[in-house]
């Protein structure tokens, strides 16, 4: 029978008998077992990625750089602690110290693209080599632990970087397939080469695979930050557009025609020519669009209230006469109703 590559049995991933004959699927699933940090998620993530889009190889340089911009959103958008903080207060994780520095040195705002970040990167590469040269210290090797000693010859997983290199190298030649290999490069240069079968075995699961690799990545995030809220839709932006805020817009355009509207924040009359419509509670805060949390706002305070919590002392009692205001103009004016049953229905 059938199983999806997802799925997942005693934390090992069950797939289609066929790979099994050629390629050692329990290493595989073993890849991110018992990590020490996040950043080891964020590697074999890279990785799948790059294979999907065709890459034979990559250096270090090319998979950390992929792994600065997959990270990026959680941890500005969110603050999210990749592997949790030390006593004063600084980032344990070196992926996340990465995503710090490079958005102190660039200014690139959370919601960044994949595209822009991967072009600040390279602006700033020299600034940014001590911090990729750490994440290349053990995760590259160690992430191989689940192939190692299970024929021939045997080694410490302690081992130093250049012993595990070479015995990596050797058991992909003489025992066991290995999802890749590793070049005589130095430092950030050094090369991964894919092994064919396991890049043909990755384009085909290549969805499942990244939905088991970000289900343990959730698992790991939300032990490290138990206090975040929607922690699973927290690791990549949405499309603004599959949001369709468009329609809670038309609500209160169809409102402010009628009567004045005082702004929460500002206790003054809402501009109808210049305005947003935005969380009263932040979205990072509590992770959904419904209508009771969506408010109209000055346009240029809601671009500098940057996601704090408003002081319930001060505004609730101005978010309370909004939502009074609103509901009770859709109750007494039909076609306010149906613009918000047009809400509704989303």
């Amino acid at each position: 029978m059938k199983q999806d590559i997802g799925e997942a049995m005693n934390d090992q991933l069950i797939i289609d008998a066929h790979y099994y004959n050629k390629l050692d699927i329990e290493g595989f699933s073993r890849m991110m077992r018992a990590p020490s940090y996040c950043y080891k998620f964020y590697w074999l993530e890279a990785i799948v990625q790059l294979i999907s889009e065709n890459r034979t190889e990559a250096t270090y340089d090319e998979i950390i750089d992929e792994m600065i911009s997959n990270a990026w959103y959680s941890v500005l958008e969110f603050h999210i602690h990749l592997s949790g903080i030390w006593g004063d207060g600084g980032p344990k994780d070196n992926l996340e110290k990465a995503v710090l520095k490079l958005r102190d040195l660039s200014g690139l705002p959370a919601n960044a693209t994949k595209v822009e970040i991967k072009n600040v990167i390279k602006q700033f590469d020299k600034q940014l080599h001590a911090e990729k040269q750490a994440l290349t210290l053990n995760v590259p090797y160690k992430a191989l632990s689940g192939f190692a000693n299970k024929t021939g010859e045997r080694i410490s997983l302690d081992s130093s970087a250049g012993r595990m290199i070479a015995y990596y190298n050797k058991l992909n030649e003489s025992d066991i397939l290995l999802p890749y290999t590793f070049g005589s490069e130095s430092g950030l240069s050094r090369t991964l080469s894919f092994n064919d079968a396991w890049m043909q075995m990755i384009k085909d699961n290549t969805v499942a695979i990244i939905g088991w690799i970000q289900c343990e990545k959730v698992k790991w995030l939300q032990s490290n930050n138990p206090e975040v809220p929607g922690l699973i839709y927290k690791l990549a932006p949405l499309d603004e557009k599959m949001r369709k805020l468009s329609h809670v817009r038309k609500l209160w355009d169809g409102i402010l025609d009628l009567r004045g509207v005082l702004d929460v924040f500002t206790d003054e009359l809402i501009n109808e020519e210049k305005y947003d419509v935005d969380h009263f509670i932040p979205w990072s805060f509590v992770m959904n669009d419904e209508l009771w949390n969506l408010m109209p706002m000055d346009s240029s305070l809601n671009s500098s209230k940057n996601n704090r919590l408003p002081d319930w002392n001060d505004f609730f009692v101005r978010f309370a006469r909004n939502q009074f205001i609103m509901y009770e103009m859709i109750h007494e004016r039909e076609g306010i109703r149906k613009l918000y049953e047009a809400c509704y229905k989303l």
